[in-house]
């Protein structure tokens, strides 16, 4: 069996930089046409002369054969501007600002610490720039269960903040709850959309402990259980527009995963098209799968969809246990597994 489909868009993606960067660029570029680069270095990306910097960087490290185009985000802080976000939008390569709740995931601890208090300016700005919010949708209280992050995240701060704030677009990143699924769903289409991630479509929590602890199934937002993870299914085999292809990929060294204090992030560039493709054989939905990788996403961004064409065949294929670089080692998502589709160039 053979797919030829328009070539996808990755909507949420780490690419770090420096020699990560150019490791792991090429998997991505080999199979999408656009991403949005997430701005969670070390310093993070929270100016558009940052992210115009970044993007020269991510240029230059693209393979000569590939037309493969980073899409810039900034790194909403408790003092971005709303003249920062004019200047954003201003630059034509900026297309959305992230928010990280301080503390709530890798690199995240300059984000921001009362939305609402110190943002609100910022995101009326975003509003009327037609600027979309991406937003890391977990509270950090260490109060609240980390597998209920997500949903109070939803009551405290989505639900309000769409009730003020009706015509700013806001795209709810790797989502793992069917609470998430049912909020999204509520919204105004075309206003609230979601990304969704490989490994919250075909992992559910008990990925994290079978056989031992398993590092390389971690990942923020954790695991849910399986219940969630059938809710997110349905949703986006569904046919539904309010869900696209974000593959959150995160890549890092494999003595950062496999320590006393593990990273959080699942690298799944190298085999994202592949699972997704399965998700939606699994579903009887394979008609629908072009629309979820390669519609959606630019819809709701308001840019063009890709006139370029990839192909999926149904060939078994085994991932590395491990990709190998001068600065150590990556493992990807399924590694030394087999699995039945493979993602072709056109």
């Amino acid at each position: 069996m053979e797919l030829t489909i328009t070539q996808p868009d990755d909507w949420h993606l780490h690419l770090r930089d420096g020699s990560l960067l150019e490791a792991v660029l090429p998997h991505s570029a080999k199979h999408f046409g656009r991403a949005i680069v997430m701005p969670n270095l070390k310093p993070p990306i929270t100016t558009t002369s940052a992210a115009v910097a970044y993007r020269e960087s991510i240029l230059k490290a693209i393979p000569k054969d590939s037309n493969f185009t980073p899409l810039m985000s900034l790194y909403l802080t408790d003092v971005t501007t709303p003249d920062e976000i004019k200047l954003a939008k201003k630059s034509g390569l900026v297309y959305g600002v992230k928010l990280y709740p301080a503390g709530a995931t890798t690199n995240s601890q300059d984000g921001v610490t009362d939305l609402f208090g110190n943002c609100f300016s910022v995101l009326e700005e975003m509003a009327e720039q037609n600027s979309p919010l991406l937003v890391h949708g977990e509270v950090t209280d260490s109060n609240v269960d980390i597998f209920d992050r997500e949903k109070v995240f939803i009551e405290t701060i989505l639900m309000p903040l769409i009730q003020r704030l009706p015509q700013l677009k806001v795209v709810m990143e790797h989502i793992t709850t069917a609470d998430a699924v049912k909020f999204v769903e509520s919204c105004k289409e075309g206003y609230v959309a979601a990304t969704v991630t490989p490994q919250h479509l075909l992992l559910n929590r008990n990925a994290l402990f079978q056989g031992g602890l398993q590092p390389h199934n971690y990942c923020l937002p954790v695991l849910k259980r399986e219940i969630h993870r059938q809710a997110i299914v349905s949703a986006v085999t569904s046919g539904s527009k309010r869900f696209f292809l974000g593959t959150d990929s995160a890549p890092h060294d494999r003595r950062k995963k496999e320590c006393s204090c593990g990273c959080a992030g699942i690298y799944n560039s190298p085999v994202a098209l592949s699972l997704y493709a399965k998700v939606f054989e699994e579903a009887g939905a394979l008609d629908k799968l072009e629309a979820f990788t390669s519609f959606n996403g630019p819809d709701f961004y308001g840019l063009p969809r890709n006139k370029s064409k990839i192909k999926l065949r149904k060939a078994p294929w085994k991932v590395p246990d491990y990709l190998s670089f001068p600065f150590g080692d990556i493992v990807p998502m399924f590694a030394g597994e087999t699995l039945e589709w493979e993602a072709l160039p056109c």
